[in-house]
């Protein structure tokens, strides 16, 4: 049996393009997303991190999930860690409130503009809706409940982060402007063509009005929709710059001896929110160079200059080997190695809510 046929019936192919095509390293005639220049971190076929580590192939995959140490996590998720919020309408002037509903779906309130990042309300992160890793809690805010929506930031194409039946749901609703990497803007526009979409390049900026500005930021990660497809699409973070400071938002990244954090904090100076993943990270040997875990997120935060942090990408969807409450577990030792609490850096379960203060804490 040939390894794409294999990947197919044994269900490690359903693994592979969940993750994002994990299991091939395939030879690419060409990209189906994007046609553009060769750039420091596109070759004209494949984008690419910049003197970073690419993901591994199909023999690490095999060996990651033969090599057995997967946590099991408890379904339904503790009574604790399911709780539903309903958020406010609007959010003005400075006055800044994130607000989890799961995974790397955030909603962000600030001058008035209610903002989602890489918004998932499917029940799967799956490119199929009968198997695939499986919601461990519901939304910490539910469809119905969501405020109308002016800008949703998609970071990237993997199925955790860029869900299209999510995507139809808000456009037919409230039509909001979506920005989002080069290449992403073809997947998007294959299965919802009215939608409003800003495609960026690292580096590019976007006047979106209303007092706001969005940067696109390199981070360290990679993409892929399944097995033909490998960085075909960029990945990126985004620094919001708003007239109660810059958020600097992350959805996936790798640490990479803390490059990108150097280099947001040289560019973009003061930064009063930032947010980024702390989960999805074991084994550490397979996925270090695309998932940083707690201890590099605060060693990360430390090196932006950031005032306040949320920690997310954990306890919703198991992608990896920790068990549910190893994330939040070592996000406290690790705020504790930095002399950090609770009122800088927040991992924030469904439905919990962090009003940002302006102030640094006392």
């Amino acid at each position: 049996m040939n390894r794409r046929r294999f990947l197919k019936w044994s269900g490690l192919g359903l693994v592979a393009a969940t993750l994002g095509g994990l299991g091939m390293r395939q030879a690419q005639a060409g990209n189906r997303y994007y046609s553009g220049p060769v750039s420091d971190h596109f070759d004209g076929t494949t984008f690419f991190n910049p003197g970073g580590e690419e993901p591994r192939g199909f023999t690490d995959l095999l060996r990651w999930q033969f090599g057995g140490g997967k946590i099991e996590w408890p379904r339904p998720a503790q009574a604790a860690d399911v709780v539903t919020t309903k958020p406010e309408p609007r959010v003005e002037g400075s006055r800044l409130v994130v607000t989890m509903v799961g995974h790397a779906t955030l909603l962000i309130q600030t001058a008035g503009l209610n903002i989602l990042t890489d918004p998932v309300w499917s029940e799967r992160a799956s490119p199929v809706t009968f198997a695939g890793p499986k919601r461990a809690n519901p939304p910490g805010v539910t469809f119905d409940d969501l405020p109308p929506i002016d800008l949703v930031l998609v970071t990237h194409n993997h199925y955790d982060h860029l869900d299209i039946e999510t995507l139809k749901r808000l456009v037919s609703r409230d039509n909001p402007a979506i920005v989002t990497p080069l290449g992403n803007d073809t997947i998007i526009l294959g299965d919802i063509p009215n939608a409003a979409i800003r495609v960026m390049d690292w580096g590019d900026t976007f006047d979106f009005g209303r007092g706001m500005i969005v940067h696109c930021e390199p981070c360290h990660h990679w993409s892929a929709r399944g097995m033909g497809d490998r960085r075909m699409a960029l990945w990126a973070a985004f620094v919001l710059e708003t007239p109660g400071g810059k958020i600097y938002h992350i959805g996936d990244t790798g640490y990479n001896n803390g490059t990108h954090y150097r280099q947001v904090k040289a560019k973009h100076g003061d930064i009063r929110l930032a947010i980024m993943p702390i989960g999805a990270y074991e084994p550490r040997w397979f996925m270090k160079a695309q998932h940083q875990n707690p201890q590099e997120a605060i060693d990360g935060f430390l090196l932006s200059s950031a005032r306040y942090g949320i920690g997310h990408h954990f306890g919703t969807f198991q992608l990896t080997n920790e068990g549910i409450d190893d994330p939040p577990k070592a996000l406290k030792v690790a705020m504790e190695r930095a002399a950090l609490t609770s009122a800088q850096f927040r991992g924030l379960r469904p439905g919990e809510q962090f009003d940002v203060p302006l102030a640094e804490p006392a």
